[in-house]
């Protein structure tokens, strides 16, 4: 039985990270496959060989360079390009859900702690009372999470070019004959 509960939250650890797993994608390094994760009308930010980013839509693009929108229109070739960034929508139905559970849990909650329940007529109204109370909750969730923008996602790094640094924290034991503990580092 033992072994039971360690399998279910190992399952549940798995399910809940799997859609995580599967978006996560490497940023195209050939120019050529940019119209695998563009499409003209996205909204991409283009840094260039110079290290200077241009935000802009997509006009048009080639298997050797991409033209956005403004200005005339601006071109860059395959060369000119360090790195490419799209931004990604978010479903609002996650927001929908977090907010349903919140005004249902919070609601029946009440419930419970008001002693309804007791009889038919009294546990009828608190059914209503989550409902009502959980469709109050996904609305709100809905209109919070449309106010997130989505994550901002490389689509292509160009061959050679580094990967922008970013901060990191590390952990390490420390373990003497007088102290025992943990060394942390944040670097950036």
């Amino acid at each position: 039985m033992r072994h039971s509960g360690r399998t279910a939250v190992i399952l549940a650890a798995a399910l809940i990270a799997a859609p995580a797993i599967t978006l996560a994608q490497e940023p195209v390094r050939d120019f050529s496959q940019l119209n695998t994760r563009l499409t003209p009308g996205d909204t991409i930010w283009v840094t260039d060989a110079q290290g200077r980013e241009v935000k802009g839509r997509i006009l048009s693009l080639g298997a050797d360079e991409l033209t956005l929108e403004g200005g005339g229109g601006r071109t860059f070739g395959a060369p000119d390009v360090r790195a490419i960034d799209v931004r990604r929508a978010d479903s609002l139905e996650n927001g929908a859900f977090i907010g349903m559970g919140v005004g249902g849990g919070l609601a029946l909650t009440a419930c419970l702690i008001a002693g309804s329940g007791a009889d038919d007529g009294e546990a009828g109204w608190c059914a209503v009372a989550v409902a009502v109370y959980a469709g109050i909750g996904a609305g709100i969730g809905v209109g919070i999470d449309a106010m997130i923008p989505g994550k901002k996602l490389v689509a292509y790094r160009a061959p050679g070019s580094a990967a922008p640094s970013r901060a990191r924290l590390s952990i390490a034991p420390v373990v003497t004959p007088r102290a025992k503990g943990l060394a942390l580092a944040f670097s950036f």
